[in-house]
């Protein structure tokens, strides 16, 4: 599961079950579906927060490990429902934006799932919201930009290129870098768990009497 920490003013926009899933449509993941095979997933824990720019609401979105940040500008009434087809749309697009490589993209649909979401925040990720709503409310005003003509992709690709503070921690974070490293040990994480999965299941297939080359190989270089 993918989990978001709405801020309560979010979460009493959307349509959510009891266990706060949203209805699943045009999506990429079905509710049923686990592609992450072991573990949590490195993709999970974003901070939600519904904004106003220029009277449209908005929904910008910040991963919590990363501070990589997503917005869904203009959102009418309906968009609230199509918020698992929204997020997956805008996360793999603005990748695809930074110009990401092909595997890094597929590790990214990998680790898509269905939405989880909640109504708790944390004041660190919230204090980097804030900032980023600024950096927004500034880009629309200098540039006498509308929300509705700005390209939701190329806006969060613009967000990630600048430094967050992360409470804790002495250096800044850079969001674009950031998430690429997540997604580079996330690909590195699934060969490993391949691999051994391969494995296990060819020495299970193996008489008693028949030796996996592969597995004798990997046994004799432990030694």
């Amino acid at each position: 599961m993918i989990h978001i920490h709405c801020t309560k003013k979010l979460f009493d926009k959307l349509p959510l079950d009891d266990d706060g899933r949203l209805p699943v449509k045009n999506s990429a993941v079905l509710q049923s579906d686990s592609q992450v095979v072991a573990g949590q997933n490195p993709l999970s824990d974003w901070q939600g927060n519904l904004i106003t720019l220029q009277r449209r609401n908005c929904i910008l979105l910040v991963h919590e490990a990363t501070r990589f940040p997503l917005l869904l500008p203009c959102l009418t009434k309906p968009d609230y429902r199509n918020l698992q087809w929204l997020f997956e749309d805008v996360l793999m697009n603005t990748l695809l934006k930074m110009g990401v490589s092909e595997q890094q993209m597929d590790t990214a649909s990998r680790l898509l799932e269905p939405l989880v979401l909640d109504n708790r925040s944390d004041r660190s990720v919230m204090g980097t919201l804030n900032q980023m709503k600024g950096r927004l409310e500034s880009l629309l005003w200098v540039d006498n930009a509308n929300i509705q003509d700005l390209n939701a992709y190329r806006v969060s690709n613009w967000l990630a290129e600048a430094p967050c503070g992360i409470k804790g921690q002495s250096e800044s974070v850079w969001p674009n870098e950031a998430i690429l490293e997540l997604l580079d040990l996330a690909a590195d994480k699934q060969v490993t768990i391949s691999v051994s999965v391969d494995d296990r299941r060819q020495q299970e297939q193996l008489p008693d009497n028949v030796v996996s080359m592969h597995h004798y190989r990997k046994t004799m270089e432990s030694k």
